[in-house]
C-alpha cells in the first residue's frame, strides 16, 4: 500500500520564517552569530528582533509554507 503524496512543507523555509496572525512573515536577522564583542550593545540588541519580510518576498515563502495561511 503506497501512501498518496500530499503537498509538504518546506523544512528549511519553516524553520527560517514566522507567520504572524495577521499574514505578515518575519525572519531574523543576519549578523547575530559569532564576533559579537566588535559589536555596540544597541546593534546586538536590534540585531535579537525579528524584521518583517519584504512583500516582494512573501509570496515564495508562503508558497513554500501551504499548511500555515
Amino acid at each position: 500500500m503506497r501512501r498518496p503524496k500530499g503537498i509538504k512543507t518546506k523544512k528549511s523555509v519553516a524553520k527560517r520564517f514566522k507567520i504572524t496572525g495577521t499574514g505578515k512573515v518575519l525572519r531574523s536577522h543576519a549578523g547575530r552569530r559569532h564576533l559579537l564583542q566588535g559589536k555596540k550593545p544597541k546593534r546586538r540588541r536590534a540585531l535579537g528582533k525579528a524584521a518583517t519580510v519584504d512583500p516582494t518576498d512573501t509570496y515564495r515563502i508562503l508558497q513554500s509554507l501551504p499548511f500555515s495561511h
